[in-house]
């Protein structure tokens, strides 16, 4: 693991060997509550041909800063809980208007995590990137895309969609969300067997135990503002509605893949933020539904998603 720093966060991240100078980098994001390991899978698929880049958002996993709160970072944490029993075993959006409109209130803001992106692909001189994004991360990816588009090349995004507001279901969401960032006590990570609960929420088959105990921890050391910020500033319905004229605007190819069980970010909403895209004019051709999967596909049927990053990338290369 390295670390970077941008606009005042340490960052972690992995690069793996640079390829072919023509081939792009695949940039992996995370989602909310979760951390770069997930991607790990792909990465052990892709990395042979392509040179990969995975780092932790801002206030997640190991990017926190020695002034955060939170007690431990998750590589602290992993390494006093492994080998034990349990876990124990619109019109155009300008610079301008970013600045404006978002970073001026939190660090937290999709746009927010995309300017960091934009950062760490600069300062790694990055000009060829391909994002690929799991859920949030899926929309940091998409506002990527806008921010540092002479650096993003494409987009892929993983149980990603959205673009409508339902003021109950959000607003439950928001409710639910809030209670489970504050009542996480880190005690959570020695409790018997919470890591086999964890290996069942949001998939369609539980996961390996190993992925459970690494959802626990990931849980625990989120940053307390990190975790609310992200959530809250996120589900807003202005925000909820400018992701669609987001989409609209990328002159990138974006595909969006979605899981056919997934209960968090069903496949018809998926499909719906992927047709404001030029695209999905074609049939419907940017979206693709994986079978047997839920919330977490680069989990669940790492082959089926490496095999259609590679079909992407062929096509879009070609």
């Amino acid at each position: 693991m390295a670390t970077i720093e941008i606009l005042g966060a340490t960052h972690a991240y992995e690069l793996t060997p640079p390829k072919a100078s023509s081939s792009p980098v695949l940039v992996f994001i995370h989602g909310w509550l979760l951390s770069r390991n997930y991607w790990q899978p792909l990465i052990d698929r892709l990395d042979d041909d392509y040179q990969c880049l995975v780092y932790d958002l801002r206030g997640f996993g190991d990017s926190q800063s020695p002034t955060d709160k939170t007690p431990k970072t998750e590589s602290a944490l992993r390494a006093t809980t492994s080998g034990g029993a349990g876990a124990k075993d619109n019109a155009a959006l300008t610079s301008a208007d970013v600045d404006a409109t978002h970073l001026s209130t939190s660090n937290y803001t999709l746009v927010a995590y995309a300017r960091d992106l934009g950062i760490l692909l600069e300062k790694l001189d990055i000009d060829n990137a391909w994002l690929i994004g799991h859920s949030l991360g899926g929309s940091i990816a998409l506002w990527g895309a806008s921010v540092a588009s002479e650096r993003v090349k494409g987009v892929i995004c993983l149980n990603a969609g959205g673009g409508i507001y339902l003021k109950e279901e959000f607003e439950r969401f928001r409710n639910v969300g809030k209670q489970l960032v504050k009542r996480r006590p880190q005690w959570l990570c020695y409790l018997p067997l919470i890591d086999v609960l964890f290996t069942r929420a949001q998939v369609a088959r539980p996961l390996a135990r190993r992925w459970g105990r690494q959802r626990v921890i990931d849980f625990v050391v989120a940053h307390p503002e990190a975790a609310l910020r992200s959530l809250l500033d996120s589900t807003t319905e202005a925000e909820v509605h400018r992701l669609p004229q987001v989409v609209s605007q990328l002159q990138q190819p974006v595909y969006f893949l979605a899981g056919e069980n997934d209960r968090v970010m069903a496949p018809k909403y998926v499909r719906h933020l992927a047709s404001f895209h030029k695209l999905f004019q074609n049939g419907g051709a940017n979206v693709i539904e994986i079978p047997n999967c839920g919330h977490l596909a680069m989990v669940e049927q790492p082959d089926i998603v490496d095999t259609q990053i590679r079909r992407i990338l062929a096509e879009s290369l070609s």
